[in-house]
This record gives C-alpha cells, sequence and structure tokens, in this order.
C-alpha cells in the first residue's frame, strides 16, 4: 500500500525480512519488492534500532547467517568509509537559519478539554523534538511535556499533564496538517512554516 510502504517506516525493516525469507512460498508467483525498498532507500534511517532491522534485508541475508560471514573485507571498507578530519563540516558549516513552526496541543477525550497552539521558532533541521522544548520554554505552563526513552528513541508519554494509559488505550499521536507522522519526535524534521498537532487519540 501506499506506493510500497508496509505498515510505517518502523516496521519496514521486519516486514521486508519476513517477505525475504519466505520468498520461496510465494510461487509461482513472486513478489515485487521494488516498491518496499524504494521506500527504504528513500529514507534517512538515524535510529540504531531500526538500522539494524533494515540492513539483514538490504544486504540479502538474515541474522541467522551472521555467524558465518567474514568481517575482514567489510572492516576494511568502513575504515576507508571514515571522514578524514578536512570533510568535517567546519563551525561556520553548522549554523543554520532559523525556521518557524507551528504546534498545537489538543484533547478533546478526556477531562478538561483544551486546544492550545504556538509558533516557534527553531534552527533549520531541528527535529520535533527540539520544537517541543521551544514551546515549553515559552509557556511551560500549556505545553510541559514528558518523554520515556526506547529502543526507538524518545516517546512522548504526557503533554499538559495528561499522560496515555495503556487501560484506556490512549495516547498522544503527532500530525502534520491531517497526515500521521511515520517517525519519532527524536528524528522527524518539520519543515518551516509546517503546522505540527499532537492530539490525544485511542487505538
Amino acid at each position: 500500500k501506499r506506493d510500497g510502504m508496509m505498515g510505517n517506516i518502523y516496521s519496514m525493516g521486519l516486514a521486508l525480512q519476513a517477505l525475504g525469507s519466505t520468498k520461496m512460498f510465494y510461487a509461482p508467483r513472486e513478489w515485487d519488492c521494488a516498491q518496499a525498498f524504494s521506500v527504504v532507500y528513500d529514507h534517512d534511517y538515524r535510529q540504531p534500532m531500526a538500522i539494524a532491522q533494515v540492513l539483514p534485508a538490504l544486504v540479502g541475508k538474515s541474522y541467522l547467517e551472521a555467524a558465518s560471514l567474514k568481517c575482514t573485507t567489510s572492516t576494511r571498507t568502513s575504515l576507508r568509509l571514515r571522514p578524514s578530519l578536512s570533510q568535517m563540516p567546519s563551525t561556520l558549516e553548522v549554523h543554520k537559519s532559523l525556521i518557524q513552526v507551528h504546534y498545537s496541543i489538543i484533547n478533546t477525550l478526556q477531562g478538561k478539554h483544551f486546544s492550545d497552539t504556538i509558533s516557534v521558532q527553531v534552527p533549520d533541521g531541528s527535529t520535533l523534538l527540539k520544537v517541543l522544548q521551544a514551546a515549553e520554554e515559552e509557556k511551560p505552563e500549556v505545553f510541559c511535556f514528558q518523554t520515556e526513552q526506547t529502543s526507538w528513541g524518545p516517546m512522548v508519554v504526557s503533554i499538559h499533564g495528561l499522560a496515555g494509559n495503556s487501560d484506556d488505550r490512549t495516547y498522544w499521536q503527532f500530525f502534520s496538517s491531517t497526515d500521521a507522522l511515520q517517525e519519532g519526535v527524536g528524528t522527524y524534521k518539520p519543515q518551516d512554516g509546517e503546522h505540527i498537532q499532537a492530539i490525544f487519540s485511542t487505538y
């Protein structure tokens, strides 16, 4: 679905591993994996867990085959790929212009309903987590939030004192306009003028 996307960008690695290892069961019809792999190629993976899950599919090897792999060649290759000091960005290159992001928090499910919006400025290339932090700095009584560290990066568990609950099947879901984000707050990078909404939701 969605031009090769299976689930979301986080589930792609496991989905490709599963489909690749069971391709013999697709006979007489072969699985056309081109669209799915194009999704992976176009995404800039940054989280170690996501990279670890997608790499086996990209190299055509499963984790079960790892014990038989010879690492000498790959080790030499990785050493050659390390950037030299001359390739590292200078301090001047790190400086980035500011962008404006509109951020809303919305709760129409529990307790006292609320809907608040703020516009903040962050350096271009900042993650959504930086946007949340900037909003909290400007209005901590409204845009306070809490995160928990997971193997997939930081996960927002509470906003404005309202926390998700597995018993109630509630959580904070993030949207860009009306589209649900496929990345977490630690990796998603909003664009200038983008409107991010955190909506208290059920699953």
